[in-house]
């Protein structure tokens, strides 16, 4: 028998890389080697494989086995390459349909009985699997239903080794007693949205919320404990629009990539809350063998929250300078880097001061003002230059409770969002962006739709001040352009920019 050959997938962030799994047997001392830049997760595959093979009463040959992974020059990682490994060394004795093997790429670890454990990063495997033309694509049992998921694949789940050893016309007995192996972790549901409609008291705050939806802009809010702030940025999700096939499908891809089994396409955008102790690490990702991704990452086509922002350290708060700007975030490390989306709405909420109460009528601050300055100074310069919108709230007094009318609820806001969305996409059809957070600035600037010089006087003279950065000009034309969308005119007016720059500086000014 020559060498038989199937698919094995290396990820690398949320991309994959189709690996041919090669094995061949020699007439030498009996041997069983793994080559092609494994981790020691690989390198334990061996045994594994032996075991599996043994107890699932499939005989590897009794000879030399050399099992090369290719690319050889590509880092490989995981346990997700047991049953490509297992297969082939399997055939290299015959009594298997080579065709078959070879047009079917295979996931999965093996467990010492011969049954198939679950990975993470299945469906962003399989993705890369039909990209690379390969369509059939086994899976533990556990990863079938997200492995379905990618249209165009031809998925088959299996419990055992000796499933997969008879789907490829060996001739072995399947245990029918055998259970197969669960999901540690199951995907867990985000539950009903909830309503805007709860939040009383803070109309200027939810209409910038609501602008923040419909353009698609990062934004900040600032008020004393029990103003509502992160009550506002839960309900954001709520808002926004259902995600497309394909920003569910990369939000699943991140999901599955974390380590949950994902079940279905969830349309609802992702919504995470790092506590105000995450390292930098846990923020954007890492790991010394097996990038996972961060919250960044996890956000992506959705929120991200950073609740009591002020005590984040400033170094964390920094690492987001980057992924906002380019929506994406690199991980290098010592040989091979991995990339994530960072499509991601930012909303931060922090406190005047440590104690909360600077500026609030009828509290009483406790703080030194150089902890004041100190507690402000951790959201710096640069990347207050990357928030759209600016909110400062106040405390609902009690004696206005009982006459406030309740905000818009979650399905008018909705409504708002959609038909201002689509009056951004009608706007922007025949250039590459969407929503008007992407636009270029030179072509807010220059464009066929740039504002008259008369319209945008109060922006120009802020620049020329000094109050105002070329990035902040930029931002706030977009949140004109989206505050124009949410008023159903075509052309922005004097009314709109001053409204964006007051939503830009209303904390600061």
């Amino acid at each position: 028998m020559g060498v038989t050959r199937t698919w094995a997938v290396a990820l690398s962030g949320l991309e994959g890389t189709l690996i041919e799994v090669e094995a061949d047997q020699t007439k030498q001392i009996p041997e069983f080697r793994i080559i092609g830049l494994g981790d020691r997760a690989l390198g334990e595959a061996v045994q594994r494989v032996r075991n599996a093979s043994e107890n699932s009463r499939l005989d590897l040959p009794k000879r030399r086995l050399t099992v090369n992974l290719s690319p050889a020059s590509l880092p490989k990682h995981g346990s997700g390459f047991d049953v490509a490994i297992a297969i082939a060394a399997l055939a290299t004795d015959g009594g298997m349909d080579a065709a078959s093997i070879a047009r079917t790429v295979h996931i999965g670890e093996l467990g010492l009985d011969g049954r198939l454990r679950p990975v993470p990063g299945v469906l962003p495997a399989v993705r890369a699997a039909v990209r690379g033309g390969v369509h059939r694509v086994v899976v533990p049992w556990a990863n079938k239903a997200e492995a379905r998921l990618v249209p165009g694949a031809e998925v088959v789940g299996a419990a055992t080794l000796a499933e997969v050893a008879r789907l490829h016309g060996a001739d072995v007995d399947v245990p029918v007693d055998v259970a197969p192996v669960a999901s540690a972790e199951n995907e867990t549901t985000q539950g009903e949205p909830l309503d805007l409609g709860d939040v009383i008291g803070q109309d200027d705050a939810v209409e910038a919320l609501v602008v923040a939806a419909a353009g698609g802009h990062h934004m900040l809010m600032v008020g004393p404990p029990g103003a509502g702030k992160t009550m506002l940025a839960r309900r954001l999700p709520g808002i926004l629009p259902a995600l497309d096939d394909e920003a569910a499908l990369v939000a699943a891809s991140i999901r599955s990539l974390s380590g949950t089994v994902v079940n279905t396409l969830d349309r609802t955008p992702p919504f995470e809350a790092p506590h105000h102790s995450a390292s930098i690490a846990a923020l954007v990702g890492g790991g010394s063998r097996a990038v996972r991704p961060g919250a960044i990452a996890r956000a992506s086509e959705g929120v991200l929250f950073l609740d009591e922002a002020g005590e984040h350290a400033t170094g964390v708060l920094d690492a987001l300078r980057q992924p906002l700007e380019t929506g994406r975030i690199d991980i290098h490390r010592a040989g091979f880097t991995a990339s994530f989306p960072a499509r991601f709405q930012l909303v931060m909420a922090t406190n005047p001061c440590p104690c909360g109460n600077y500026g609030v009528r009828g509290a009483s601050c406790s703080c030194p003002p150089a902890a004041i300055r100190r507690y402000r100074g951790r959201l710096t310069g640069p990347l207050l230059d990357r928030i759209d919108i600016e909110v400062q709230l106040a405390r609902v007094r009690v004696a206005d409770a009982p006459r406030v009318r309740a905000a818009t609820s979650t399905a008018e806001a909705r409504d708002q969002v959609a038909a201002a969305r689509a009056r951004a996409a009608k706007r922007l059809s025949e250039t590459p962006w969407h929503t008007n957070s992407e636009v270029s600035g030179v072509w807010l600037r220059q464009g066929p739709l740039a504002p008259a010089p008369v319209i945008r006087r109060p922006l120009d003279a802020a620049l020329d001040r000094g109050t105002l950065t070329l990035r902040s000009f930029d931002r706030i034309l977009r949140v004109a352009w989206t505050i124009c969308d949410l008023a159903a005119r075509e052309r922005l007016t004097t009314e709109d920019i001053g409204r964006a720059l007051y939503l830009k500086k209303g904390i600061r000014s």
